[in-house]
Parts: structure tokens; sequence; C-alpha cells
């Protein structure tokens, strides 16, 4: 088989998903290994230590081995299923070992050495520094100074984790499609808005139900959020809100697809590995790659935040008791008597909102506000591309002369049978300079989980997925509008990982302003622009149990940092009790017994944020002061916004991890960020 006629060995352009077949995936990686292996040997038995005789022959073979797993790995997300599993967890191991001889070559480290040693040193550009720089220190810790036993048993602990994590995720997916609640009887339903009772008749006839409809069920509830959420807020029946808040909090903890002993072993791994590199604890390892210098200054925003906020959110418990009139509340019930205090308070249901979020004119509206702060023009590009699902879109962005700069998909809705949950921007092809001078344009995938269409609707959006699709967007957006020709440290790589949440939490702050709410929210059926009444109502209501949220948030940090600093499986604490601790001073309502939530953790045990779940409150100090800036010129000064927008892009989304994010930030604000701003926009600091 030889490259040209396998899909996954092509090495460049667009992924051909339309001629990928899963028992493909196997064979072509090993044999792309086999290839990139003896590429490998070649550069390490001849090393030049300079940029165009090290960096970029090495950055070329890291690229080809990227595009073709990049690929699998894109599958396993949105196009999950038993057969490509078992492809990705046969060649998996092969995979890592790959990479820890890239990381772990020391020809390849003492030639980067060289380089930063040499007379040619100071003639290059602060990227290629910066990449230099990451790529030694990157090469420690995957283990290149190790030796004998110590490196042994090290690579053998990368494989395990590999294989864990792995584990996890999909454990995670197969028991979010295990929980199904079949609702017969009218009683069953009471409260559930007409927008839930279509998505579960229409999940229902999925599974088998041939003749079930809105009006007359049967209704089928998961744990899938679209599903889950909307059924915790509005379902008046108690009991069945208590069995699905259990079945929430219990995912993948028990039977065959039981994270429990995976955490542990997770966690027990991690610590080896520091050890083995020196560290005291993963968190160190984690923090030696980011903004934070240490565990105590990340502890001290988490606090400094924490003060503030915890008295906060036993006040807005407080109120919601009193609100709901019947004493003690459960954890089942505080969804749905906030949701009935919201409605109260600010007299709308978010329900109402939906007819005015289609997703075809929410989409108008981003893109609207794309070209207004950014100058770039951001249009359909379907069929250019070949997709993994009908459902994806193509879009291409272009400049102010109208030259297209960037490509981005977008997998919108939610397929919980084979698309794993959540939402995220990964970079499908990144932006470089050729050898024949061109630019090669970057292009992104977006991928979201909300509300499908449901029969002759389009999807109906809920103004919490219309804020997680600006976010996203704003990921893209890094990715898109880098200028910054190095693949190292082009859009959001070789960007400190408590940065990378910047601009895509900034993006968030746009969906309450007024010009980009009115140019999107119109009602799907009658064009109507939403009314003013609810622009008001939503701005009210914007801080609502606002504190109870940010809390949420830092007992998330705070317990993801404990476990991976001072937590020792060998100790007398466990897990559970671990986290039983950290609840004490970060949430109101303490934990059930049976609450398994680490279980379905996938951002520290099967994503990038182990000892860096704190990344979103760090980063997001940052884009509160990023939008701020905003803010202080007028948001309805189109002339200033533009003005700042250009900055904006000129700095942290151009940039990419070419400088130092603090020096990123200080190019684009002038001076280092404040908390201010962000405790602000939270409700808990006045202006």
């Amino acid at each position: 088989m030889t490259i040209s006629a396998n899909p996954l060995l092509l090495g460049q352009g667009l992924p051909p998903f339309d001629h990928i077949q899963i028992d493909q995936v196997e064979s072509s990686i090993g044999q792309l290994l086999q290839e990139l292996e003896v590429q490998l040997n070649q550069l390490e038995a001849n090393i030049i230590p300079t940029w165009a005789g090290l960096v970029e022959p090495l950055t070329a073979i890291e690229e080809k081995f990227s595009w073709s797993w990049g690929i699998v790995g894109h599958l396993m997300g949105v196009k999950n299923s038993s057969q490509l599993r078992q492809a990705y967890e046969n060649i998996q191991p092969e995979v890592i070992r790959f990479s820890s001889r890239i990381g772990q070559s020391k020809p390849i480290y003492e030639g980067f050495k060289a380089i930063r040693i040499s007379n040619d040193w100071a003639n290059l550009d602060p990227a290629q520094q910066r990449i230099i720089e990451s790529t030694l220190k990157e090469a420690q810790l995957s283990g290149v100074g190790l030796e004998g036993e110590n490196l042994e048993r090290f690579n053998q602990n990368r494989l395990r984790l590999a294989e864990l994590s792995t584990k996890f995720s999909n454990n995670v997916i197969d028991a979010t499609k295990v929980f199904k609640l079949k609702l017969t009887e009218p009683e069953d339903i009471t409260g559930l808005p007409e927008s839930l009772l279509a998505l579960s008749a229409q999940t229902a006839r999925a599974e088998g139900e041939e003749n079930a409809t809105a009006e007359l069920g049967p209704w089928l509830i998961t744990l899938d959020f679209p599903s889950y959420g909307p059924f915790m807020k509005y379902s008046s029946n108690r009991i069945l809100r208590e069995k699905v808040y259990k079945a929430l909090i219990s995912k993948a903890s028990f039977g065959q697809l039981d994270n429990n002993g995976i955490i542990e072993e997770i966690l027990k791994i991690r610590r080896e590995q520091s050890k083995i590199l020196g560290f005291s604890s993963y968190a160190e390892v984690s923090l030696s790659r980011k903004m934070a210098s240490d565990v105590q200054e990340v502890e001290q925003l988490l606090e400094d935040l924490r003060k503030v906020c915890y008295p906060a959110a036993i006040a807005e418990l407080d109120g919601l008791k009193f609100f709901a009139g019947q004493g003690e509340l459960k954890h089942w019930d505080i969804a749905y008597w906030a949701e009935r205090q919201r409605e109260a308070k600010f007299a709308f249901n978010l329900e109402e909102l939906r007819p005015y979020f289609p997703l075809p004119q929410v989409l108008d509206g981003l893109f609207g506000l794309a070209k207004r702060i950014f100058a770039v023009t951001i249009e359909a590009a379907d069929g250019q591309a070949p997709l993994w699902h009908r459902d994806v879109r193509y879009f291409q962005v272009k400049d102010e002369a109208g030259e297209p700069i960037a490509y981005f998909y977008l997998d919108p809705y939610s397929r919980p049978a084979e698309k794993r949950g959540g939402a995220w921007m990964n970079d499908c092809i990144g932006r470089a300079r050729l050898s024949n001078g061109q630019v090669r344009l970057p292009v992104a995938y977006l991928i979201c989980n909300q509300t499908p269409p449901i029969e002759d609707q389009p999807s109906l959006m809920t103004f919490d997925e219309v804020n997680t699709l600006f976010h996203e967007f704003g990921h893209g957006l890094q990715h898109m509008l880098t200028l910054v020709d190095y693949p190292g440290a082009a859009g959001i790589n070789n960007i400190e990982w408590d940065a990378v949440e910047l601009p895509s939490q900034f993006m968030e702050n746009w969906c309450y302003d007024r010009q980009t709410l009115f140019g999107m929210a119109k009602h799907y059926q009658t064009g109507e622009v939403l009314p003013e009444h609810y622009y008001d109502k939503l701005l009210a209501a914007r801080n609502y149990m606002s504190a109870t949220g940010m809390l949420r948030q830092l007992h998330f940090s705070l317990l993801d940092l404990e476990l991976h600093h001072r937590y020792q499986s060998e100790g007398k604490e466990t897990v559970q009790t671990v986290r039983e601790r950290i609840a004490k001073s970060t949430m109101v309502l303490q934990p059930l017994e049976e609450d398994s939530f680490l279980c379905s953790f996938g951002h520290i045990f099967a994503g990038g944020y182990a000892a860096g779940y704190y990344s979103y409150k760090w980063a997001e100090v940052l884009s509160a002061d990023a939008f701020a800036a905003f803010e202080e010129v007028g948001l309805e000064n189109d002339t200033a916004i533009r003005s700042i927008g250009k900055r904006f892009r000129e700095t942290v989304l151009s940039l990419g991890g070419s400088l130092p994010p603090m020096e990123v930030f200080k190019a684009f604000r002038g001076r280092e960020p404040k908390t201010e701003p962000l405790l602000r926009h939270s409700g808990l600091l006045k202006n």
C-alpha cells in the first residue's frame, strides 16, 4: 500500500473523511511510524545545529505524524465506535513509544542546546528562540535526562497512563449512553417544556419507539446535557429528579464502567513520574509549563476569589430555600428551584428565548461580531471539504481584501451514541510558511453538543448553548488569526495552558453586548427581533447565582490541585475523603455519599487539565480585564471598538505562542491584569 493510495497517509491537506476506513487505521499508523522512524534515525545521525538543519526537519517529521494521528484522535471524539476504539488501543502503544523516542532523543536535545549557545542564536527572532527553549524544557519533562531503570520505568508509566486515560474517556461515553429514563405517564412530564418533550420523543424514536410523539410519548430522558439540563430545571416530579441526578453523579463509578480504580492508578503513576523527574508532585510538573510560578500562587488566587464568593453563595442558597418555602433543599432541588426563582425575580423563562436563537441566526450574529471587531468576513464553504457527519458545516474566513486566511469545521449537535460530551476546539491544520514561500492556511475543528434540530425545526439554542458556541469560536479565532509562521508557536501552540482560555472566555462577554445580541436574536418563524424587555431581563439575570457558579469552579480547581500536589494513594485519605475535605470550604451543600463526580471528570483524567483546571479562573482574570478595555471606550462606540479590536487581534489573536502570555497581554492592555473586572462582571464587586 502506497501513501498516495492510503487516505490516512497523505500527510497534508484536508483530511479525506469520505475515504477513511477504520480497518485501515492500525496498519496505516504502523506504516507511518516505521517511515518516520527511518527519517528520525537519519536526522539524529546527521545533526546540524541550526534552525534550518534541525528544527525544520524535526518539525516536518512531527507534522506528518500529527496530521495522521490527529485525524484518528478527532474521530475518537466525534465518531466513536467499538471498531475504532480497538484499532486506537492496538496502535496507541506504538504511538506513545514514537513520541517518547522524539522527546528522549539525546542527539536532538544536544542539537537544540547547541543552537542556543551558537553565534546564530542572536539572529533568531523571539518566536524561534521561544520554540527552542520550550522544546528543551519539554525534552527534560519527557525524560531525556533519564537512564537505566528510571528511563525504563518512566516509559512504561507513559504507556500505562495513555491506556488509562483512553479507558477513562470511553467509560464516560458508555456510561452516558447506558442510562435511559422512559416516561410514559402525564404526571411524569409535568413542567417539562415543549422543546424537551420534542427532543425526548425524538430520542425515543431513535431507540426504537417508532410511534413516539411530543404530545403522547413515550419520552426518553438521558444524561446527555441537552436532555439532562432542562429536565433538572423544569421537571416538577421530585422523585424523578432525584433518580436522574443520582444517575449523573454516579456515572462511570460502578460495574464494568467503573473509573474509581483508574483514578487511583492515574494519580499514583503521575506522582511516581514526578518523582522520577525530580519533582515533589505532579502539580509542580504541570506548573513548570504554565504562567503561574508555583502551587502557592495559584492557591492564593483561588483563595482570594473563594473568600469573596463563599459567603455570597451561602446567601444565595438561603434565599433559594426561603423562596422554595419547603425547608431543606436536596441536591436535585437546586436547579429546579433556582429556575423558578429566576422566573419570579426576572419575569421570564429561559425556554422563552429558544425560538429567538436558531443556530443559523446565531451564526450570522457571531460572524457579524467577528467582522465588526476583527475585520474578518466568514462565509459558508460547504461542499469544499469532506465531512465525517452530514450535520457538519465548513466555513472560510476572509480578510478585508476578501482573501481567504483560514477555514473551520463546525460540528454543532449532540450525538451521544458516538460523540463525547462537552465542547472543544482543536487544530486540523496549523499555519506555516512552506518551503516555496507560500503560507499554509490554518483550519480548525469547532465541536459543540447543543440541542439538535427537532422534526422540522432548526436547532433552537439555549442561551447557555449560545455562550458555549461563542467560547469555542474564541479558541478558533486564536488558531485561525495567528500570524506566526512557525508551527511550533502558531495559534494556540506553545501558549501556557493557564492563558489559553483568554480569547474563549473573552468572546462569551459579547453575548450580552446589545448590538451583538440584537444582531442574532430573531424568531426562527417570524423574524421578529428579540423584544427589548428580554434584553433588559437577560442583563438583570446575568449574575443570578453567580457566586454559586464561581464557587463550583473553585471547588474543581482546588480539588484538582490537592489530588495532584498533596494526595498520596498510600496515605490515610481516599480520593473521596479528599473531596469531602475540600468541599467543606468550597461547597455550601455538601456532596452526597454516592457522589462520584470524579469518575466523569474527564478534564483532569482524560484531557489536558491535570493540575491545571485552575486555568479557567486564571485566564478569566485575563479575559475579563481584556473585555474591560472595550467597555472603557463604550461598546456602542464602533470606531473605538474597531481600534481596540484591531489591537486585540494583533496581540492576543496573532502572536500565538511566540511570546510569553504576560508579554502578549501587556502588549494589548499596556499593563498587567487586574482581578477587579472579573469580580465586577460576576456581580461580586460593585462599580
